[in-house]
């Protein structure tokens, strides 16, 4: 076992960069910190999103604090910046994305159990505020709901590294089910 080299890895990531983005975007509800953006974009990039929508008053490129924790994702992820949320989820409802939300109701299911049901079936994932979550106007047109146990006093992780969790696990179900025959 050897540590590759930086050269290695950069050749190795610019060839993954050439793969096909997977049938899974990203509606970012009303996020306040730059911060939590740039590092959203950074992770979507990792997970092969094939969009972002920054919904509300979340901020969008050019912004350095974006850029400093995107590290140049949010030149690489194409986005689009909506105030209307509800409108661009009722979009993406038509042409046929299963929306889910990253939020704690009364019906959430844990991450691990949502399940990817065919390659045809495109996902949209909601991330909501910080503080407030996914706004409550949204909650009617959702088709499910995800949510992270957490065993200690917080009830919630940072909403970059809970989007990082739940982002992987869908990147991870879609390439399961698209090399199934």
């Amino acid at each position: 076992m050897r540590k590759l080299t930086h050269q290695e890895i950069l050749d190795r990531q610019k060839q993954k960069s050439q793969e096909v983005r997977l049938p899974f975007t990203v509606v970012l509800n009303n996020i306040r910190s730059l911060y939590n953006v740039g590092s959203i974009f950074r992770t979507a990039d990792g997970a092969g999103v094939e969009k972002m929508w920054l919904c509300g008053y979340t901020g969008f490129p050019p912004q350095s604090q974006i850029s400093k924790t995107a590290l140049g994702a949010e030149q690489r992820v194409p986005w689009e910046h909506h105030e209307d949320a509800l409108a661009v989820i009722r979009s993406l409802k038509e042409k046929g994305y299963r929306i889910l939300l990253l939020e704690q109701l009364d019906e959430s299911i844990d991450y691990h159990d949502f399940e990817i049901r065919s390659p045809q079936d495109p996902v949209c994932l909601v991330v909501g505020n910080e503080i407030e979550g996914v706004s409550q106007g949204l909650l009617p047109y959702c088709d499910a709901a995800v949510e992270i146990d957490m065993a200690g006093i917080k009830n919630s992780l940072n909403v970059s590294v809970a989007f990082g969790i739940v982002a992987y696990h869908i990147s991870h179900e879609l390439k399961k089910i698209k090399v199934t025959p």
